[in-house]
């Protein structure tokens, strides 16, 4: 059996700390400036993901006070329509931040609906101009689960300066901007990905170790180096280890590191479930704060 050493970062505790200075900072907002965050979500079609994820940020934006409001669309929703939705979201006062939740349905274009979002608005961080702006080290609003990434690396690990990081991953939710992130930290990032020649080599360079490659425990225990800290991005849905459950199709969440291996090398290492996914809802919020301010004229 193998010995645990890693130390568990729970996001969930994070979050709340995050969630409490977002209720502070909104209830400020609202008293001395008349300034209540407004948040637009947009969900097309019936994903049980989707909606679970659509429901879980409005109750937490209701929950710290914001001004919110859900659009439930059918799946048969036609590109012309959503995009009037959002033109009619990014020209109300109330509405300071859009999201759009992804994936949408195949038919539907979802780079000309990002690309639809004010980047003013755009608190998801998709939009070109706000990953230009990453890029170029201005403000912008940044990618949700990245944000959350660096919060936890951060607050576990403190000064980032010098420390090796790999990300494993390309994407332009996750493993890009959070790239772009750790180098404006000050750390020596690689990216790489399923492609990359000899990754389990790769990642035993890394100190910091973020995984965003969508393939379930793809990240072995022996890939990583004793000590580095784990920020594990991946959601996958498998089927139970227990035969009699897999045979009644029930399935669970894991991520892109094999979790149990990764306790016995990692020094830090966030679970799957209960990891990154709480900070996402999290910094939504705390985008929103960002941009009503800058649309208030206010420095953020």
């Amino acid at each position: 059996m193998t010995e645990t050493t890693a130390r568990i970062i729970d996001g969930r505790v994070h979050a709340e700390r995050l969630l409490t200075r977002v209720k502070t900072e909104v209830a400020r907002l609202k008293t001395e400036r008349g300034l209540q965050p407004g948040l637009a979500v947009v969900l097309v079609g019936d994903d049980p993901a989707s909606q679970g994820y659509v429901k879980s940020k409005g109750e937490q934006s209701l929950a710290a006070g914001m001004h919110s409001v859900t659009h439930r669309l059918p799946a048969d929703t036609r590109q012309e329509d959503l995009l009037r939705l959002v033109g009619e979201l990014d020209v109300d006062p109330l509405i300071h931040g859009i999201l759009v939740q992804l994936p949408l349905p195949k038919h539907l274009d979802e780079s000309a609906v990002i690309a639809a979002i004010s980047p003013d608005k755009d608190v998801d961080g998709l939009s070109v101009i706000n990953a230009g702006r990453l890029v170029a080290g201005l403000p912008s609003l940044v990618a949700c689960t990245p944000t959350g990434c660096l919060i936890l690396l951060r607050e576990t690990l403190g000064d980032l300066t010098g420390k090796r990081a790999v990300v494993v991953g390309r994407s332009l939710l996750v493993g890009k901007p959070i790239a772009q992130l750790l180098l404006a930290a000050d750390c020596t990032v690689t990216m790489a990905h399923s492609r990359t020649v000899d990754l389990p080599s790769v990642c035993r360079e890394a100190d910091i170790l973020v995984a965003a490659v969508g393939r379930p425990r793809m990240i072995r225990g022996d890939w990583i180096k004793p000590g580095a800290c784990v920020i594990d991005v991946g959601i996958n849905r498998v089927p139970f280890d227990n035969p009699e459950q897999a045979a009644a199709g029930k399935t669970k969440i894991v991520g892109d590191v094999h979790y149990k291996e990764a306790l016995g090398v990692a020094g830090w290492i966030t679970p799957a479930p209960g990891g990154v996914g709480p900070m996402t809802v999290a910094v939504l919020l705390q985008n929103t704060i960002t941009a009503a301010k800058r649309q208030a004229g206010m420095v953020a």
